[in-house]
């Protein structure tokens, strides 16, 4: 009596730090109660891939050898027991894996959680769609869970061309916020085509941007995608009494003086919580249905790097994004 083999898969693992993204062929995961399996189309990079890589993620917690890549686009294959939202067929995309000791996205199918996924905006591509997960989630924690922004409100995003930024820009701007968005000079054309004001931070003061904008009062939400001393920098732009801080990149140690005279207050963003602890993991599966209504109404659209990777070419997707030189974000295509 014969069996039919195993289903097999071709996946890129990483077996240790600062090694290659090795192409292995790896048995197809099968779904488990609550999860979906995908057929993974394309997956999104992003700057934590990369430091998870080359061992500088701790707070990640990604034990290797592993298959790295947080963010996904593809169409589900098989359904897991006790799940209703999807069928076979169905486009989804989301922030699934790659760090906690889950698989990531850098293989050609993944089994996922399904409370973490979405459906697909129609009118974007697999990659378009693989590129917003975990920057749309970063944006909305702090820009709608944290800082509640809405109508009438002006908006202050540092990095306003970055991957949190452009997408906090759009986000922003859908809500009816007065967005204004740092970034060099070459970045102010495309700043202002997603509907905020340029300020060119290498030429422009905080207390000159401030007193334009502002008359000098502040702005009701900063928004600080870049760290360090641009978080110093957001306690000095901050409207006083009412006004809100908040950061996805924390990491330093900073002076809480200027906030505090200010009267202002201040929230961290850390996206990776549900995933590494497996709490709240339907709000992010929540958030990525906000982003398809925004998408398909035409109010949010990732930005990408021209340049088309595949899994045969990954690791040089990696060192675009490890140097700083990616035009938007890099996606790798898994399925042609």
């Amino acid at each position: 009596m014969s069996t039919s083999p195993t289903p097999t898969m071709q996946a890129l693992v990483l077996a240790s730090h600062h090694g290659a993204l090795t192409p292995t062929w790896l048995p197809r995961p099968q779904p488990d109660a609550g999860q979906v399996l995908v057929r993974i189309h394309a997956s999104g990079v992003n700057p934590l891939d990369t430091k998870i890589r080359a061992g500088a993620a701790e707070h990640a917690q990604q034990p290797l050898p592993a298959i790295l890549g947080m963010d996904l686009a593809g169409v589900v294959e098989e359904v897991g027991h006790g799940v209703s939202r999807f069928q076979v067929g169905d486009e989804v995309y989301g922030f699934t894996g790659g760090i906690g000791g889950l698989q990531g996205s850098l293989a050609q199918y993944a089994a996922v959680d399904a409370r973490l996924i979405a459906r697909k905006p129609a009118n974007l591509t697999m990659r378009e769609a693989a590129a917003l997960p975990l920057v749309f989630i970063t944006a909305w924690e702090g820009l709608v869970d944290r800082a509640n922004v809405g109508n009438g409100r002006k908006v202050l995003v540092h990095g306003g061309a970055g991957g949190v930024g452009h997408v906090a820009v759009q986000l922003a701007r859908a809500r009816g916020a007065d967005v204004f968005a740092t970034g060099t000079a070459a970045q102010g054309g495309y700043i202002r085509s997603i509907g905020a004001t340029p300020i060119d931070y290498e030429t422009t003061s905080i207390e000159a941007y401030v007193n334009a904008f502002t008359e000098g009062r502040g702005f009701d939400i900063v928004y600080d995608t870049v760290g360090v001393p641009v978080l110093d920098a957001s306690f000095l732009a901050v409207r006083r009494y009412s006004g809100h801080v908040v950061t996805s990149l924390g990491w330093g140690t900073h002076k809480l003086g200027p906030l505090s005279f200010r009267g202002a207050t201040f929230s961290g963003v850390f996206t990776l919580l549900p995933i590494l602890t497996g709490q709240f993991r339907e709000h992010h599966g929540e958030i990525m249905e906000q982003a398809t209504a925004l998408a398909e109404a035409g109010q949010l659209k990732p930005l990408l790097d021209p340049t088309t990777f595949t899994l045969d070419t990954a690791d040089k997707a990696h060192a675009l994004v490890a140097d700083g030189c990616a035009r938007g974000k890099v996606v790798v295509s898994v399925l042609a």
